[in-house]
């Protein structure tokens, strides 16, 4: 496929060069990235004020699902992690491929402009992210438009961000719009608004089904796994949920017990072909992906999903990470990032037809499918210094390297069936020309 010209031109396009790298990650830190089981556990001491309230519950009314856990852990409004800090970034406790490098986020941005191309440049444009983390990735998808802006002179943009951390919610409004944004009045759907620094409007939501309707792009990276989970286990007598208790022999610790007979979530997600001695479901994801389907139907637009995860195949992948490390998710509640592996198989299941879908691919394959390759070598060739070649190389490495990021972090997109087969193309085959192929899930042809 040839490269449209407003895609040659922003990969060739001299500008700044990239953010700071991060710094190489510790073996441990790489875990972030690719699911395992193993790792040595980080050790936090003290119980704080989640473990506290974790236990009183746990002695009153008995073990809780390995959801419910994540869900107090991580949003619990007064203690939960992502409420309370949100550690993304070199700071924090994990870094996203945005905080890496802006070429990340150029190409993300590239290929929305790609589809909305495809389908037609539609005269409403709605980005949406799930969980924009501090508003990196927004960021640099907004200055693709802005230097394509002639390409979307005739399109109604705006941005909507779906956010449930008010500290995130802060750090995104800097880093978008350059300074604090007001709340809005109690009665608008939208608990924030501004304007970004490119001039296109923004709005902040704490739920999906609070976006309004309408043509939209959907983007969710890194956000489905850190969706609650239900962990089961295949018995001798069956399939057992695994729960989250108090431990009776050390006060104020924790433990995982297995349910005494099967609870109404393995009743409801265990498939009866399932061939796997232990899995992980998420069925906030599946709920998610069916709004989404649901809206791409009836509005049109496109999700592109961006995560680590597996296509039904792995099994014990629940973790946590603090400060770059593996953390024991058990351990000191509300001070670490737990996360389990996304399962695509499910989603793609849970969009029900609705729309089609592509992927998972891996990571490196879809960046190369997008051009990174030819942007790295525009960047080196415009860069002045040894040091910033090497920051570069070191950005590309992490990104594309099949140990690191490269084969860890999967692609997926939800996309309206017409995208990729012409409605009509069975009764009257020859009278459509053939369809664009879409970005990142093909080879693109630099001509």
């Amino acid at each position: 496929m040839a490269l449209p010209l407003a895609r040659r031109a922003l990969l060739a396009g001299r500008r700044r060069l990239p953010r700071p790298a991060a710094p190489p990650r510790a073996p441990a830190a790489a875990a972030r990235l690719c699911s395992g089981a193993g790792g040595e556990a980080e050790a936090a001491g003290g119980a704080g004020a989640m473990l506290r309230h974790l236990a009183r519950k746990l002695r009153a009314s008995g073990p809780v699902t390995v959801a419910e856990y994540m869900r107090e852990a991580l949003t619990n409004p007064g203690q939960g992690y992502y409420t309370r800090r949100g550690g993304v970034g070199e700071s924090g406790d994990f870094i996203t491929s945005p905080e890496i490098s802006q070429v990340f986020g150029e190409l993300i941005g590239i290929w929305y402009i790609s589809e909305w191309m495809a389908m037609g440049k539609p005269s409403t444009f709605q980005l949406v992210e799930l969980g924009p983390g501090r508003g990196t990735l927004t960021e640099d998808i907004l200055r693709v438009f802005k230097q394509l802006s002639s390409v979307l002179s005739k399109c109604d943009v705006s941005v909507h961000l779906v956010e449930v951390s008010p500290k995130l919610s802060e750090i995104q409004a800097v880093t978008l719009t350059g300074g604090k944004v007001p709340p809005s009045p109690e009665d608008e759907s939208a608990y924030m608004k501004g304007i970004s620094k490119t001039g296109i409007p923004i709005f902040w939501y704490r739920d999906i089904q609070d976006v309004p309707a309408g043509y939209s792009f959907y983007l969710a990276h890194e956000f489905f796994d850190a969706l609650p989970i239900h962990k089961f286990q295949r018995t001798e007598k069956g399939w057992r949920e695994v729960l989250v208790d108090i431990d009776p022999e050390v006060p104020d610790q924790l433990r995982f017990v297995l349910s005494p007979s099967r609870t109404p979530a393995t009743q409801n997600f265990i498939q009866p072909e399932e061939t796997r001695d232990h899995v992980e479901v998420c069925p906030e994801a599946g709920v998610i992906v069916q709004r989404l389907a649901s809206r791409i139907e009836k509005d049109g637009g496109a999700a592109l999903v961006a995560d680590y995860g597996h296509d039904g195949t792995k099994t014990d992948t629940f973790r946590g990470f603090r400060n770059h490390k593996l953390h024991d998710v058990l351990s000191a509640p509300g001070t670490a990032d737990l996360t389990a592996d996304v399962d695509f198989s499910y989603l793609r299941k849970m969009a029900q037809g609705k729309t089609a879908t592509l992927g998972p691919i891996k990571q490196r394959e879809f960046l190369k499918n997008m051009g990174i390759d030819f942007r790295l070598q525009v960047l080196l060739q415009n860069s002045g210094d040894t040091a910033t070649r090497e920051q570069l190389l070191h950005s590309y490495d992490m990104l594309m390297n099949p140990e690191k990021m490269g084969d860890c972090f999967n692609f997926f997109a939800l996309l309206p069936h017409h995208r990729l087969v012409h409605p009509d193309k069975k009764d009257k085959p020859e009278s459509k020309s053939p369809l664009p192929p879409v970005a990142g899930f093909n080879e693109l042809l630099l001509k």
